[in-house]
């Protein structure tokens, strides 16, 4: 009988022992989880700024290369003015 009440008390510090180490290796679990949570909500929210730049830089490119092709076609347009004024004043 000794000997199972002296069982029963290691066994019951074990667990306890055990039992501590559990909640602490929890509570260490729950802290880089907490912090994981924060590091995906800060990527999360550089990718949908990064997203906000990259739809104005298409935007503001597209508005260049539009720029770009008027002033092309109005050099386009000027120069042939200026072949058609060329070849009149040698026909004369």
């Amino acid at each position: 009988m000794k000997k199972l009440a002296k069982l029963s008390v290691v066994a019951l510090t074990a667990s306890l022992a055990v039992g501590c180490a559990s909640t602490s290796d929890t509570e260490n679990l729950q802290s880089q989880i907490d912090d994981l949570n924060t590091k995906v909500s800060r990527a999360a929210s550089d990718a949908a700024s990064a997203k906000s730049a990259a739809a104005d830089a298409s935007a503001r490119a597209a508005a260049a290369e539009a720029a770009a092709n008027r002033a092309a076609s109005y050099a386009q347009d000027a120069n042939s003015k200026l072949d058609r004024l060329f070849k009149k004043s040698m026909m004369k």
